[in-house]
């Protein structure tokens, strides 16, 4: 009877699909995490381990996810995943940024297209209103982030509007307020005249924006030189509609010439015999501008030391002196080398102001309108924002210049394209404006000191982060912490009407504290003052505050009511991570907090990521058309291929992300798939009594063990350091050219074909088995969906999951550098063997590399280290013969090989039936006339034991 030698063969047999369904897969394995609860299961592991926490930064509750959400979160779950499974305990707290403009201007739109004005509505009517919206959106992007393989204390997560949270937020402010950091001051700040409010730093973006110049006449009245008196000194600003609010010029340490006027073009608005200051640096510039044709100087002087002028609005309700001073800020770059200073319009302006006891004017109403202090502008808007349009007028411009030029003050008029502050929200420009707002001093306490120390004991993940954030701080001016708003924690100060010092009573603060905890920040509007003030003082003695917080003070302050509250966190975070934005936003904050109320930073380490680009580089952009979102991903290609992108980038640079990125990310997955799968297959069966000792491995063998002691310690390093994508190449070089390319395809015949018990498919298998427990949990925090699939294949029990192991302990005595040189230089050789072998198959003169039995020729060097190594087993063909020597004319070679050629031959004898080599012992055992002698012996060895089925 004729053996059907093909089910005599051991192939591969796994339920591991190749084609991975991703999209319909990972919603199934997320429902397995969450009827398991993962979360604890992962908390009960850790207990009594070393803490890990990743103090989450709080996204904003506000809208669907963006691929910047994705890429943060889902690094912020890779690096969880991975401390916990080197033996940490890592925690995984999410957390929302609930409070602040952007929500509440979504309500003030909701009302404008009613036709409501919001001023109208009760505060505490208009907070309810937030906070549902707030509350809706931290459930939407709460359902979001679990979609990406996050896992975490979901059903308990952080909010900056939960009343505990808002009670320590206000706690957190009255510790600045009782050491006498926080004061009530007026300085210029960011002013949004479409919002209505200050800004901070970290809500402005800057944009392009096309100013008009203007050159103005300052008449000099006082000089220390005689060719000065009756001159005029030229300043040039880009903002004409703060000339109101001019007192003062500013110079620099540079040499001024004083120029006469001799000759005009048509179009000047210059003077013939008129006199001129400019710094002699920038002359040449000034005279282009201003249509000069000819003018001698008269005059040099260094700096302008006791130079006054009159005001270009001099005799029209403007009759003060305005002087000279000498600002470390004024610079050669642009300009006549002479600033005009508004005090109220600009924070060096205000900071040499000060410095000379220069008034601050109230020039601007909150609503961008000039106060009744602006003689002849009174009531005109500065800047005018079309909303629909996204278009700014600044009709303050053109009035200051026209009456500049009616005054015959104005020298010239220009435009210039530079960087300019906008509303991140509103996208309108912002302007720099003088009010009374509260502030936590830089100086007091020394926070800013104790700020820039605790920047040195940080680490930062990249390094240059922390110069980053070291020049931020040391530059700062004092933190403005108010708003005039209403949706957030609201400054909870009482003010003494007599001295206008703020109520420092740590009783009082306790009863606002105490009423928050209970009622949520909404008690600040609904208890009357006296509720607060308790017995000790009179509501009549004091204006209760109605500003609120900023919100980067409310996010500066979630290590106090999550870290410091939580038992199963702790306090310093190890680590906090977000975009590189942060470094003014919430690093920045946390930082200063912390350091005013604790001494230190809140955390150990800062890690930064850079933005989201499309593949051509380009900010990704919703009116552009080329954003894609993280559901548009997971729809197509499943998350997994998404977290993959994410391991495989330089997170420190910005990164690009599309169609053809995921595409070449979705190949990757493929390879790395086919991998666990090759795994699964050959593994079927696999039982502890088949495992061979390590003493007992051939080289080959030793040689992939070895590789998995070596990617172990990286994987640990690139873990403890953070940085993956050099990790991830590591892995996928391995599994595809090291494993795919090389060891499986050597051992396939070995797999498929060798008894059962024979020593090498036995080691062969063992090694096997030692690769899929390393691989799945290296894996494990990368792909997660995708290694729990592959974990479960061979582990299907209830409450299994790769998520709950530790990273194998590899031994130390598979590391062997001896044995590793070695086989990179039976490799070289192999890959000589290889390519002749390609070129056979290509003129078809050989079908497969079993027909083949090359002779080659090599170095001494190489054939030492083929003196254990069968050359025809690692080039997969029938028979190979290895000469030293130098290879005849024709043979084929590589260049980055030198000392190895290859001439191929054919293989001599009849093909094995069942394993397909060549050989001249095909019939050798007559019970079986169509096979070699050791395929017959194997498919003996089965017999009475169920054939190849394991």
């Amino acid at each position: 009877m004729t053996t059907d030698y093909k089910n005599t063969v051991f192939l591969p047999q796994t339920d591991f699909p190749m084609r991975a369904g991703l999209p319909q897969r990972e919603p199934e394995t997320l429902a397995r995490w969450k009827a398991m609860d993962l979360y604890a299961l992962s908390r009960k592991a850790g207990e009594g381990r070393e803490k890990f926490v990743l103090h989450d930064g709080p996204p904003y509750a506000n809208g669907h996810l963006h691929i910047g959400h994705a890429l943060n979160k889902i690094l912020k779950d890779v690096i969880v995943r991975s401390q916990q499974m080197m033996g940490k305990d890592s925690n995984y707290v999410p957390g929302w940024d609930c409070h602040g403009l952007p929500i509440e201007w979504k309500i003030e739109e909701k009302y404008r297209a009613a036709g409501k004005d919001k001023d109208q509505i009760p505060v505490v009517e208009f907070r309810k209103e937030c906070r549902e919206f707030a509350t809706h959106w931290l459930d939407v992007q709460r359902e979001e982030f679990q979609r990406l393989g996050l896992v975490g204390d979901w059903d308990h997560p952080y909010a900056t509007m939960n009343f505990e949270a808002e009670a320590l937020i206000a706690a957190e402010l009255g510790k600045f307020l009782m050491n006498g950091s926080l004061y009530k001051g007026a300085k210029p700040v960011m002013w949004s005249v479409v919002e209505k409010t200050a800004l901070a730093e970290a809500e402005v973006e800057y944009h392009d924006h096309s100013s008009q110049t203007i050159h103005v006449r300052f008449p000099v009245t006082e000089a220390p030189i005689a060719e000065m008196q009756g001159a005029c000194v030229v300043i040039w600003t880009t903002t004409p509609w703060t000339i109101p609010g001019n007192r003062a010029v500013a110079y620099g340490a540079f040499d001024y010439g004083v120029f006469e006027v001799k000759a005009v073009s048509d179009d000047s608005m210059a003077r013939v015999g008129e006199r001129l200051i400019v710094a002699e640096g920038l002359a040449e510039q000034f005279v282009t501008d201003a249509g000069i044709v000819e003018w001698t100087k008269l005059a040099s002087h260094k700096g302008l030391d006791g130079v006054v002028c009159k005001h270009p609005f001099a005799g029209f309700g403007y009759e003060f002196d305005v002087r000279a001073l000498k600002g470390d800020f004024v610079t050669l770059d642009t300009g006549t080398g002479i600033v005009h200073i508004a005090p109220g319009h600009g924070a060096d302006d205000w900071v040499l102001g000060m410095e000379h006891g220069v008034p601050v004017p109230d020039t601007v109403n909150g609503d961008g309108t000039y106060t009744a202090q602006v003689p002849m502008f009174e009531g005109l808007p500065v800047l005018i924002f079309d909303d629909k349009k996204k278009k700014t007028r600044f009709p303050a411009n053109k009035a200051v210049a026209d009456k500049l030029a009616e005054l015959g003050m104005l020298l010239s008029t220009g435009r210039i394209e530079h960087s300019y502050p906008h509303s991140w929200r509103s996208k309108a420009p912002v302007i720099f404006r003088n009010t009374p707002q509260w502030f936590i001093s830089m100086e007091k306490n020394d926070l800013r000191d104790t700020a820039l120390k605790a920047i040195e004991d940080t680490r930062f993940v990249p390094s240059i982060g922390k110069n980053r954030l070291r020049s931020m701080i040391a530059e700062r001016p004092d933190w403005c912490v108010s708003r005039q708003r209403a949706w957030g924690v609201p400054i909870a100060v009482f003010v003494n009407k007599n001295t206008g010092e703020p109520l420092r009573d740590q009783a009082v603060l306790d009863r606002i504290i105490a009423a928050f905890k209970e009622e949520g920040a909404d008690a600040w509007y609904t208890h009357d003052a006296q509720y607060f003030l308790g017995a000790d003082h009179k509501a009549e003695d004091f204006d209760q505050v109605t500003d609120i917080l900023d919100v980067w003070f409310d996010s500066g302050c979630t290590h106090s009511f999550v870290l410091e509250q939580r038992p199963n966190l702790k306090w310093p975070a190890d680590l906090y991570l977000e975009g590189s934005d942060q470094h003014r936003g919430w690093f920045h904050s946390s930082l200063l907090e912390s350091c005013g109320t604790r001494g230190r930073a809140p955390y150990d380490a800062v890690l930064t990521h850079g933005f989201i680009l499309d593949q051509r580089g380009d900010k990704m952009s919703k009116s552009v058309g080329n954003t894609i979102t993280p559901k548009d991903v997971e729809d197509q290609y499943g998350v997994d291929i998404l977290r993959l992108w994410v391991v495989s980038s330089d997170y420190t640079n910005d990164l690009p992300f599309g169609d053809d990125i995921l595409k070449q990310n979705a190949d990757v997955y493929r390879r790395l798939r086919n991998t666990l799968r090759y795994l699964l297959g050959n593994l079927d069966g696999f039982q502890e009594s088949e495992r061979l000792p390590f003493a007992q491995m051939p080289e080959l063998e030793r040689w992939v063990l070895h590789r998995l002691r070596e990617l172990d310690g990286k994987v640990r390093k690139a873990c403890d350091d953070f940085h993956f994508h050099p990790l991830f190449t590591e892995l996928h070089n391995f599994c595809t050219v090291e494993l795919s390319a090389f060891y499986f395809d050597v051992r396939k015949d070995t797999l498929y074909c060798e008894r059962t018990d024979s020593t090498l498919r036995r080691a062969c298998r063992t090694v096997l088995d030692e690769v899929f427990n390393c691989l799945t949990a290296w894996l494990a925090p990368f792909i997660c969906f995708t290694a729990e699939e592959a974990w479960l294949a061979r582990n299907p029990g209830e409450g299994e999951s790769v998520h709950l192991r530790l990273f194998p302990d590899v031994p130390a005595e598979w590391l062997d550098d001896a044995l590793a040189a070695k086989w990179s230089k039976v490799r070289e050789l192999r890959r000589v063997v290889t390519g002749a072998l390609e070129i056979e198959r290509a003129e078809k003169r050989i079908g497969s590399s079993l027909q083949a039995a090359p002779k080659v020729y090599a170095t001494a060097d190489y054939v030492a280290v083929m003196n254990s190594v069968d050359l025809a087993e690692i080039a997969i063909t029938s028979m190979a013969e290895l000469i030293e020597g130098e290879a005849p004319a024709g043979a084929f070679t590589i260049d980055d090989v030198p000392g190895v050629g290859v001439v191929p031959t054919v293989a001599v004898g009849d093909k094995c039936e069942r394993c397909w080599k060549v050989t001249e012992d095909v019939g050798s055992n007559p019970q079986h006339p169509t096979v070699c002698g050791r395929c017959a012996d194997a498919v003996e060895s089965t017999k009475g034991s169920g054939g190849a089925a394991e």
